[in-house]
This record gives structure tokens, sequence and C-alpha cells, in this order.
């Protein structure tokens, strides 16, 4: 976690707008994406009750936070957007990604592998992932906030 938590506070420096910056936090995940050993085993076994996070750095200044968030077979997020910019990458299984405009209308969906990075940035970051297949997935975020402070990443969530 070491190189990843530097190479973002190196994006985090050029004090770009909040899509550039999320960009350049996914070329430093891409380049350290670790695998789903940063976990124990027992957190890689995730919770029936739904998805679960933990939280494997929090930048002392509350400029980012890395989180891994583990979701077994058939567990979803609600739709939602963030608070700021976010970059998530893919370390094991695959998550089903669906984006929606201000309307929720559907606008996108992917099928994120291991290995895939993206990043986006309010407005326009309107999605739900939800694991649609039959293995456990597990994936890294990186989020442009102190998560323990704000308690969430998450703005709002939308019916």
């Amino acid at each position: 976690m070491t190189d990843l938590s530097e190479g973002v506070r190196t994006a985090i420096a050029e004090h770009a707008d909040w899509p550039t910056t999320a960009e350049l936090v996914a070329d430093q995940l891409r380049k350290y994406l670790p695998g789903p050993e940063v976990l124990t085993a027992e957190q890689r076994l995730g919770e029936p009750d739904g998805y679960t996070s933990h939280n494997l750095h929090i930048e002392p200044d509350g400029s980012f936070s890395i989180i891994a968030v583990v979701w077994r077979p058939g567990q979803l997020t609600r739709i939602h957007d963030h608070l700021t910019w976010c970059v998530v990458g893919v370390i094991q299984g695959t998550e089903h990604e669906e984006l929606f405009d201000a309307g929720l209308n559907l606008i996108g969906r992917s099928d994120n592998q291991i290995g895939d990075v993206s990043g986006f940035a309010p407005p326009g970051d309107i999605h739900r992932v939800h694991n649609t297949s039959d293995t456990t997935a597990i994936s890294i975020h990186i989020y442009g906030t102190d998560v323990t402070r704000t308690g969430s990443s998450v703005r709002r969530f939308y019916n």
C-alpha cells in the first residue's frame, strides 16, 4: 500500500480539477493495483448481509481514503452518487456497473474484470454496482475524502 499511497499523493499534488484528478489517481491504481492478498483470508469471504468494506489507508490530512470492498454473489449497491472523485480497480471476480443520467435513465453498463480500473467525478457519477457472478468479487476504491470522517463516500441515494 505504500507505493499506491505515495502515487495517490503525487496525483493529488497536481491540484487538478476533479475529473483530471480521478484520471491521475486511476493511472496510479493501474500501476500499483494490489492483489486480493491485501485482505486477510477471513476478510476476503465477505458478509452474508451485504457487501462490506475495509479501510486500507486513510491519509492523515483527510485528502483521500483507500478502501477494499468485498461483494458476495448477488450483492449490490443502491443507485447513488459521490461526495468527491472516485477511482475503482477490480482485484478479484467481476463487478457489473450501471451508469445513470440525472433523470435516472440507464445510459451505460459494463462488466469490470480483474485489472480493470476506472475513475469518475461529480457530476455524472450516478451509478449502481452489482456482483452478478457466482463468485466473490473484490475491488479497491480510492475516494478524495476521509471516509472515516464523512461516514461514507456516498452523497445521496436514489430510488
